[in-house]
């Protein structure tokens, strides 16, 4: 009995403490949780989900040679949908009433909103496909947004948006626009981690009636980005080019870079270029949304500046260049709309100090102005520096000479004579100069733009050998530069069998006179340059140094890069100089534009005939060239200059003048400002 007892006693006893050790692992558990961990879990409780979202940077600033910002940013603000706010998809209508009432609002205040739509209607209001969007409309149909077949037009397009997006009680225009909201909040994956920009740069006045309504603006906020500035539009807008919106082709390209669907991009000019020095790094931030449907955000990483970009462009000369283009222009009773282009170039290491086209335009009402750019016929939107192929005339032969000279087929002293024909083969070809003398040797030549001299040096040396010089003066070859650039056409046999044509026999010395050949304005500076400096072809370029936007660390360093050593002689070259000297001293065809400038000019002129056709119109024009550097003794800068229309080249000689006036009036500035400013480097 007593043992019993006991054994029950024992087995309380061990039951008791059984019952104390879990009580007592119970509250080491409870005090893990509320205390040691309790921060971490009440966080975990009280976010129901957090997204990462990627915080956009400001782009690095574009500067010219001497540190003067053109291209910059300002702080602007931008009307986003916030998806954790935003009516869900499960509350189309609530959505469409909301959109429709902000695209209201914006046209009823004339602010653009962002409509990426690739459906437009036309004059009688009939959908159809935007043009050049041929990937965007490739998605509207693909599986992933509308599920429709290839041969799906516009208007089934439209109609399955409508359907998908219940617009039927719409306008057709009205459905149109809400449609296109919704359709970019499909493709770029609108979530909390992808918000959607509905515009850029919105006035402080529309965003404050948004702010009055968020009661019903649900999900619509505003957010402070930077945009591009322009210190001032009319500023070498083909060079700095612009920034716009990644389109579906690039994304494509450039989304394993980490770019987002909604992202800006660099579309053109050095803004593309440089875009990878441009851009900046991305920042991230944490948005999270509790129980109670409360956003907060957190920065986690800061975005980073994108690096600045100094050009070799001299602002002030950039200025002067554009001014003297477009005045001398118009003041030249032109056979066509005034129209043409001038460069001016750093002959000892082909930085190019200005690049002007006329007619152009101004970048910062680029996005306003756009439809009457894109529609006048005498393409103001396009670069004539760098992209318009001229046949070069006269300008062509010094090239025609150095070859000759370098070949042996003539000295300094052989001359030729010409009595205003010349017979080559069974034909004869024309030299319409008045020359001070019958007998020419090669200064006169180039002086006097003899084509009988020229056609004579062509006969001996033959197309090819012609070609071989000229290539290595940069005809017909890329400059190097940043931008794009057409290559031009160097004329020999194989070049009129590709276009579909036939070499006769008197190409072999027309092409010694530039024609048949097609060059770009910068190719002639490079060409001119070469000539000045002696022989040496360096790449030219646009960008002088990238910097990095704080600290000013050089990240890129563009320095003197040869291209071609042509090893012409010094003797060649000082022939050819003196021969371009004298078109610019007394009795020479630009005299009078040089006399007063206070320092010798060498130069060469030159005018080709084209057929240009306006209207259904077909006639005959000349476009005119001017070649020039100086100082003559120790060059320092090519300036060319392009005119179409223009009857004779030496109506473009007051343009060069005021180009080298500028230059002038700025000399010294340049040595001075790199010692100064760390910018430069």
């Amino acid at each position: 009995m007593e043992k019993s007892e006991k054994g029950n006693k024992n087995r309380i006893f061990v039951v008791l403490a059984l019952v104390f050790c879990v009580f007592a692992g119970f509250c080491v558990v409870l005090v893990k949780l509320q205390i040691a961990e309790g921060r971490e879990y009440a966080s975990t409780s009280a976010s129901v989900s957090s997204k990462s979202v990627t915080i956009k940077p400001s782009r690095g600033e574009i500067l010219d040679r001497n540190g003067n910002a053109l291209v910059s940013n300002k702080q602007v603000n931008s009307i986003i949908f916030e998806a954790a706010l935003f009516p869900p998809l499960k509350q189309q209508e609530e959505r469409n009433k909301i959109i429709s009432s902000l695209i209201r609002l914006f046209e009823a205040s004339g602010v653009e909103w962002n409509d990426k739509l690739p459906i437009v209607l036309d004059q009688n209001g009939k959908p159809v496909f935007a043009e050049k969007r041929e990937l965007d409309v490739k998605y509207l149909k693909s599986k992933d947004m509308l599920n429709l077949n290839d041969y799906a037009t516009a208007e089934n397009c439209l109609d399955a948006l409508v359907e998908k997006y219940a617009l039927q009680s719409y306008t057709t225009q009205e459905a149109r626009k809400i449609a296109s909201v919704c359709y970019e909040l499909r493709h770029i994956g609108f979530s909390i981690s992808t918000p959607y920009t509905f515009a850029d740069d919105v006035p402080t006045d529309l965003v404050a009636k948004i702010k009055e309504n968020s009661s019903f603006y649900k999900g619509v906020s505003v957010e402070i980005v930077t945009s591009r500035e322009f210190t001032d539009g009319t500023i070498a807008p083909h060079i700095l080019g612009m920034v716009g919106a990644i389109d579906a082709e690039e994304y494509a390209e450039k989304k394993d870079e980490g770019y987002g669907i909604n992202d800006t991009i660099g579309k053109s000019g050095i803004e593309s270029a440089m875009e990878k020095y441009l851009r900046g790094a991305p920042g991230k931030k944490l948005v999270s949304t509790d129980a109670m449907g409360k956003v907060t955000t957190t920065v986690t990483q800061e975005p980073q500046q994108g690096n600045s970009v100094v050009l070799t462009i001299d602002k002030n000369l950039q200025v002067a260049t554009q001014k003297a283009l477009e005045s001398g222009l118009k003041s030249i009773d032109t056979q066509v709309k005034p129209a043409g282009a001038a460069l001016v170039i750093d002959v000892n290491n082909f930085e190019i100090l200005a690049c002007a086209t006329y007619p152009s335009y101004n970048a910062a009402t680029y996005r306003q102005d756009y439809g009457e750019l894109a529609k006048d016929e005498n393409a103001p939107l396009w670069n004539r520096a760098l992209l318009s192929t001229y046949e070069p005339g006269s300008t062509i032969k010094p090239s025609v000479a150095i070859a000759a000279l370098e070949e042996g087929v003539i000295t300094k002293n052989t001359t030729i004579h010409c009595n205003g024909k010349y017979k080559y083969l069974d034909s004869y070809y024309k030299c319409e100069q008045r020359h001070s003398t019958r007998n020419l040797n090669v200064v006169l030549a180039i002086d006097e733009s003899c084509n009988t001299f020229f056609y004579e040096c062509g006969r001996l040396l033959g197309y090819a050998k012609i070609n071989e010089y000229r290539s290595m003066l940069g005809l017909a070859q890329k400059t190097g530069v940043e931008l794009q650039e057409s290559i031009g056409v160097m004329d020999s046999p194989e070049h009129r069998e590709s276009v579909g044509s036939v070499w006769w026999a008197g190409y072999n010395i027309q092409t010694a006179i530039g024609q048949g050949n097609l060059f770009t304005p910068i190719q002639l500076g490079v060409y001119c340059a070469t000539i000045a400096n002696g022989g040496t072809r360096y790449r030219a370029h646009f960008v002088k140094t990238v910097k990095t936007n704080n600290t000013y660390e050089t990240v890129l360093e563009n320095k003197p890069e040869v291209l071609c050593n042509t090893g012409v002689s010094k003797s060649t070259m000082d022939i050819i100089h003196e021969g371009m000297l004298r078109v610019s001293s007394s009795g020479g065809y630009l005299y009078r534009a040089f006399k007063d400038l206070g320092i010798k000019v060498a130069s060469k002129t030159g005018t080709s005939q084209v057929v240009r056709t306006e209207n259904g119109h077909s006639r005959k024009i000349n476009n005119a060239f001017i070649i020039s550097f100086a100082p003559y003794e120790n060059p320092e800068i090519a300036v060319i200059v392009c005119g179409e229309g223009v009857t004779t080249a030496v109506n473009l000689g007051p343009i060069a003048r005021d180009i080298y006036k500028a230059y002038l009036q700025g000399e010294g500035s340049y040595a001075k400002l790199q010692s100064e400013n760390k910018l430069l480097g």
